[in-house]
């Protein structure tokens, strides 16, 4: 993942994002650390200059979201970043300038100037990643940026609250936030250009802009699921650092403490965002992205019932932790999905939805404390919101959970060695063909892929007791004889037909038993049947290491009735080149021996 870092095709990018959110959040907490401890005279109330200033940080956003989209999908998206970072320098002379006069009016536009830039800034640096990195990459590419925007806030905030309470420091963070400017636009200079696909039309109206914007990104369902969850992400995040101050004090911490927890909050989701791209190796996965949300509910409950300031950072930690993982997939998941044309676009109704998810958690947390809630009350509510959403989302994806538990387990299990999964189809329907090892051969070949199969199975195992539950879960289609119970043997076959048609993956185990001595049965006809009712490419599987001393297996008694002879075994799994659907059985036997033997 870091080697991305070395590339010109993410380096500059990286560089360019992480100076400007370090120069962002040294602004605001200069500025709100100046308000707060006497650095800047005013006549207004303290605390409405210091929500004045997160406002006009996230106002940007609703004003100008669609149009940024808009503009990052009909010029070129390198060009735009220059253009934008030689304006950051302007904003951020004006922000020097204030600090020097000490402005509070000067310092507030350069605030509402850097809301500007960085609303316009947004779909661009999400909507390069796939422009620059390839599909398998974009999970790193967004870890990394995660990583490297919450470091820049975390330095950012407290360089700018430890710079701002010092009188008289105003002109170092001046000359500070210049420097960085300058910074981020030399290293943007080597972002390589971008062009568009198909140029947008521009719309001037923010409001008919913005409703177009929305209903373009909703259009597709899973983009707007996704975009669903980066925003509660960000509501959470918002929420969370927006008590992590009071919280603090009444923790009987001082200033320091709330770095320490500050640090622990972005210290977690870098390292989040790290794991994620570690565990999920660079594809997007439903069922870790629920799990994180389930670690993100623990998290809140474990901060809001933290009575020291060791508790609350380790809480904070694993919040900032289970954040990463969460949403990092997500982020990748709708650079994924979107239309080249319209990606910026797409990016830029997910900042609109964002920015209103923070503006709503904060203005609930606000009414809350208002009516007499304590933190402790916040937080907590927060998680059975949070819970109840999850359960939401654990429903939906259920079977994703199920897959990735197993992936798990298998994992634990076995010592794997997997080639070729790269020839199972993204999307679109296909027959797996594998030879039959074991009762967990199916566990260990479907647990692999990234999609959800359907497996064929033997009736008789399909109705054993409590796993029953689960194969039908798994949506397993069970098979019987012809002979034997000729209603489920058609059944089956319509089952499969009606799998294939809807453009599902069905593994499917020809030999129509597991394997007496090691060797591969014949594969029988049902196979072709499939195939000549619904002609659908055919992957063919070559499992080893399930037979000899298995648990599962009939190597030395009944399978699930013996002591397994061995653990930790090493398991092959390899895939070929799909076949084409006039594949005789016999031919498909000899592929999948070969795919044994490699």
């Amino acid at each position: 993942m870091l080697a991305l870092l070395r590339t010109r095709r993410f380096g500059p990018l990286f560089r360019t994002q992480l100076l400007g959110a370090f120069a962002d959040n040294l602004l605001k907490s200069a500025l709100v650390a100046a308000l707060a401890f006497g650095g800047l005279s005013t006549q207004l109330p303290v605390p409405a200059l210091i929500n004045a200033a997160t406002a006009l940080l996230v106002l940007p956003f609703f004003l100008f979201g669609a149009l940024a989209g808009q503009l990052a999908d009909r010029f070129d998206k390198a060009r735009l970043v220059r253009l934008l970072k030689v304006v950051e320098v302007l904003v951020l002379g004006v922000a020097c300038v204030g600090f020097l006069a000490e402005s509070t009016p000067l310092l507030f536009l350069a605030l509402f100037g850097m809301g500007t830039q960085s609303a316009f800034f947004g779909p661009l640096k999400y909507a390069l990643l796939p422009e620059h990195l390839a599909p398998e990459e974009l999970v790193a590419g967004n870890a990394l940026v995660e990583l490297g925007t919450f470091a820049a806030i975390l330095v950012g905030t407290l360089v700018g609250t430890l710079a701002g309470a010092i009188p008289g420091a105003g002109g170092a963070v001046g000359l500070a936030l210049v420097v960085t400017a300058l910074l981020g636009l030399l290293a943007s200079r080597t972002i390589p250009a971008a062009p568009p696909s198909a140029p947008a039309a521009i719309d001037p109206n923010p409001v008919r802009a913005t409703a177009s914007t929305l209903r373009l990104a909703f259009r597709d369902r899973a983009i707007g699921a996704a975009i669903g969850g980066v925003t509660v992400f960000w509501a959470v995040g918002a929420l969370v650092l927006g008590q992590l101050p009071t919280l603090a004090t009444e923790l009987g911490a001082s200033e320091h403490g709330l770095s320490v927890l500050l640090a622990g909050f972005s210290v977690g989701i870098g390292l989040g965002a790290f794991l994620c791209e570690k565990v999920s190796h660079g594809k997007v996965e439903r069922g870790y992205v629920v799990l994180a949300a389930l670690g993100m509910v623990l998290g809140l409950v474990a901060l809001a019932a933290a009575h020291t300031l060791v508790g609350a950072v380790v809480a904070a930690l694993v919040l900032g932790v289970a954040g990463g993982f969460f949403a990092v997939p997500l982020q990748a998941e709708l650079q994924r999905r979107a239309r080249p044309e319209e990606r910026a676009r797409v990016i830029a109704a997910n900042n609109i939805v964002n920015a209103l998810g923070m503006v709503l958690a904060a203005g609930g947390a606000a009414a809350t404390l208002a009516l007499g809630g304590t933190t402790e009350h916040l937080l907590f509510g927060s998680a059975i919101l949070l819970g109840a959403i999850v359960l939401v989302w654990t429903w939906r994806a259920r079977r994703d959970l199920v897959r990735v538990t197993t992936r798990a387990l298998v994992r634990a299990g076995y010592r794997l060695e997997v080639r070729g999964l790269e020839h199972v189809p993204a999307e679109g329907p296909a027959l797996l063909v594998a030879n039959h090892m074991g009762f967990a051969d199916a566990f260990v070949l479907g647990c692999l892929l990234d999609r959800n199969p359907r497996f064929v199975m033997d009736h008789r195992m399909f109705r054993l007791p409590v796993l029953s539950g689960l194969f039908r879960l798994a949506r397993a289609i069970p098979i019987a004889p012809r002979r034997e119970d000729p209603e489920t043997f058609a059944r089956a076959f319509e089952a499969i037909d009606e799998a294939l048609a809807a453009g599902e993956l069905v593994i499917l185990f020809p030999e129509g038993k597991c394997t007496r001595d090691g060797a591969v049965d014949e594969f029988k006809a049902g196979m072709e049947h499939v195939l000549r009712r619904r002609p659908v490419p055919v992957i063919p599987v070559g499992l080893t290491g399930l037979y000899e001393g298995s648990f599962f297996s009939y190597d030395g008694g009944l399978p699930m009735r013996k002591l397994p002879r061995r653990f930790r075994a090493a398991v092959g799994v390899h895939v070929g080149p799909a076949l084409p659907p006039s594949i005789r059985a016999e031919e498909a036997r000899a592929v999948v021996g070969v795919l044994m033997a490699a």
